[in-house]
């Protein structure tokens, strides 16, 4: 073995040893859970007994389940209204706040806020004062001639649509990518554009959404898993109600897993849902080579 390669292999047992906590932790917490987990979808297990093996049962099963189907219309509706509101919003900020004014920090940073602090407890428990019957929003809108008396998160109609506002209100992450995404394209093309003679509408079309398709390509992968995912506004705001109209998918497992004590149909159902979130990632994956521009991509 020369010298060379003895310093190659010495670097590459070193870069192993830096990594083996991260390589470890992926093991132990996330790796072998997974394996566990898809072993017990397989089974009939409630947490405490012995597991009984029953094969596809738990698959079968959720063909004659109202709730999955119920959960499962909650949450495509769920990211279907949340994922394009919360990126268009982002990505409108972000271009107002794409600038070098004095202070614009400031307001980067509380626009951000609220993806820190949306998912605690203490926020979820606020909204829901907030959209209650004597909430806020009904004061306000008595205060300008309304006659509301309805909860907004207690009534059917509304109660998906209070949730996907919250959502929508946690837009700070994606903001934060996409300044960073402005800031790279270059200034000359829209100085350019401006001695064509193109307009502001123009200019975003034809340049900036263009430059910016990685970057939303990347938003919204990691938007939609985050969607699919969604479980503290609904367990800890509306507990699936009413009448299950925001049972998101997430909870349904939760409540099937903890609450019934299926552990093994709630295992099945979470394997269903990363099936799922499969699908769409390949999806958005295969079609990016249609609209997702890459400057330095060879012809």
């Amino acid at each position: 073995m020369t010298e060379r390669k003895r310093r190659k292999r010495k670097e590459n047992l070193l870069g192993y040893l830096v990594i083996s906590p991260w390589l470890i932790g992926l093991l132990i917490f996330t790796f072998l859970p997974m394996m566990y987990s898809l072993y017990l979808s397989f089974t009939n297990f409630d947490g405490i007994s012995t597991a009984k093996w029953i094969g596809l049962d738990n698959y079968k099963r959720m063909f004659q389940d109202e709730k999955f189907y119920q959960s499962l219309k909650v949450t495509f509706t769920y990211v279907a209204l949340l994922v394009p509101l919360r990126l268009a919003f982002a990505l409108l900020v972000a271009m107002l706040l794409c600038s070098k004014h004095k202070g614009i920090g400031i307001y980067r940073s509380v626009f951000y806020l609220p993806s820190l602090l949306g998912g605690s407890v203490a926020i979820a428990i606020m909204w829901g004062q907030l959209f209650g019957a004597d909430g806020a929003i009904n004061s306000i809108i008595r205060m300008l001639g309304g006659d509301v008396t309805i909860s907004w998160i207690g009534n059917t109609k509304t109660a998906l649509l209070v949730l996907v506002i919250l959502g929508v209100w946690q837009f700070g992450a994606s903001m934060l990518i996409f300044i960073a995404g402005l800031k790279q394209v270059p200034v000359t093309y829209y100085e350019a554009a401006t001695l064509d003679g193109a307009s502001g509408f123009q200019k975003f079309r034809c340049i900036t959404l263009p430059m910016l398709s990685p970057v939303i390509f990347f938003n919204l992968i990691m938007q939609i898993i985050n969607a699919f995912k969604a479980f503290n506004e609904s367990y800890i705001i509306t507990k699936g109600g009413p009448l299950d109209k925001t049972l998101f998918y997430a909870l349904y497992i939760y409540k099937q897993s903890f609450e019934y004590f299926n552990m093994g149909y709630g295992s099945a159902l979470a394997w269903v849902l990363l099936l799922i979130i499969a699908v769409f990632a390949i999806f958005i994956f295969k079609s990016s080579d249609n609209w997702v521009y890459y400057e330095t991509k060879g012809d």
